[in-house]
């Protein structure tokens, strides 16, 4: 068998991409050999999906579209999942791993895009800026200083200090603030940030609080009417998080009162679909609170980020079968060995089933050059190197060994 001709070409390969992804990740794919890559500028509906996975080898999504068992069901050929995003909230992570299906993302890639909008809105909100361009564009003319303040020397208070939040406090210091945190997990304060022993802490001292936490059912409406009360009089809410964080209702309310002094939103419990849809929030039409359609990440840097970051994941698991940055495969990086070809072999975690491959090629004759195995819970994932001259019946063997899932000869 020739090096570079395997069971199945690249040209053969069906990649589909939804929700107006990069081109530059297509781009990337077609200069790589892979002919067949589709791309549809909107969300799919489950039903829609369904329709459309059958065949596809790669999907590619950003936030919106749904991964759920039924389309993972339909999806008799899927390799991997990239969501070009942050976050992998949108796909069944625990079917997904059933099936060996690896799904990679982008945690790193906009944080910067995030981090800088969560600081303009803290100037523009503690300067009261939305209520004075409101009343320029209606040409009413309201220069004063009242209730207008630097951040300078002002309490800012982060609530999730992970790769954004911890980005926020950096950029937060340089521009003379102090910084207090809270997280569950334990983590190495940045510059001069203090951690706060509770998330009331926080409220209780922050002239700004902004939230950098995942959604889960412990974060939902992790700001609501009882903890609102702990808040500083006048202080200021940013959620750039994920949209069911923050009660909004509470928070219009505390507005409103004069307890909390302004807000930026730009997540919601419910988004439209499309450009151009119609949305209805309950922060809207009240004083000094920037609303933006779920646009922290959405900047040309952070996109062509996320295209090159979750492309080179996709590439990788594809072409050598490394698979760290997957949330559902174990993560395995062999080096590549010389006259041999790659398998991978993944299947269900039960005792035995290595003594078994290993059994199966030892009696075929079948030497293996490089081996590694690793597991979770559910699944076991075999990375072999073997005689290039052997490896179709290694193939062919692997996949009546018991308990396997998938089984994939590489370029």
């Amino acid at each position: 068998m020739e090096p570079n001709k395997t069971s199945y070409p690249k040209s053969k390969i069906q990649i589909l991409f939804l929700e107006n992804i990069s081109d530059s990740a297509i781009k990337k794919f077609r200069q790589n050999g892979y002919t067949q890559v589709e791309k549809i500028g909107k969300a799919l509906s489950e039903d829609e999906l369904i329709k459309e996975i059958k065949n596809v080898h790669i999907l590619g999504v950003r936030s919106k579209t749904q991964i759920s068992k039924k389309v993972l069901a339909a999806a008799e050929k899927l390799q991997a999942i990239g969501c070009f995003c942050i976050g992998v909230n949108q796909v069944d992570l625990t079917e997904a791993t059933k099936k060996g299906i690896a799904v990679f993302n982008a945690p790193y890639s906009n944080t910067r895009s995030v981090a800088e909008l969560v600081i303009g809105a803290a100037i523009m909100l503690i300067r009261k800026i939305p209520d004075k361009n409101k009343a320029a564009h209606e040409g009413v003319w309201l220069k004063n200083a009242k209730g207008s303040f630097e951040v300078r020397g002002k309490t800012l208070g982060i609530i999730g200090y992970g790769n954004i939040g911890s980005q926020v406090s950096v950029l937060a210091e340089s521009l003379g603030m102090k910084i207090i945190f809270y997280d569950v997990e334990t983590k190495l304060p940045l510059g001069n940030a203090e951690l706060a022993k509770s998330i009331k802490e926080v409220l209780q001292r922050s002239d700004i609080i902004t939230l950098h936490v995942p959604e889960t059912k412990q974060t939902k409406f992790l700001i609501n009417k009882n903890n609102i009360k702990y808040c500083k009089k006048g202080a200021i809410v940013i959620n750039y998080a994920r949209g069911e964080v923050v009660d909004l209702d509470a928070l219009r309310s505390a507005i409103e009162e004069n307890q909390i002094g302004g807000a930026a939103i730009d997540v919601f419990p419910v988004e439209p679909e499309n450009n151009g849809d119609c949305f209805y929030s309950p922060m809207q039409g009240i004083s000094n609170v920037i609303l933006s359609p779920h646009i922290g990440g959405s900047t040309e840097e952070a996109q062509q980020n996320i295209g090159d970051d979750v492309s080179l994941k996709l590439f990788n698991f594809l072409e050598k079968g490394i698979s760290f940055g997957s949330h559902t495969i174990p993560a395995l990086a062999l080096p590549p060995q010389e006259g041999s070809h790659r398998i991978l072999h993944i299947h269900h975690n039960v005792p035995g089933v290595l003594s078994e491959i290993n059994t199966q090629l030892s009696n075929n004759n079948i030497n293996i050059v490089g081996q590694y195995l690793k597991t979770n819970d559910l699944i076991g994932y075999v990375v072999l190197d073997v005689d290039k001259q052997l490896s179709g019946k290694a193939k062919q063997l692997l996949k009546e060994v018991k308990h396997t899932i998938n089984v994939r000869l590489l370029y």
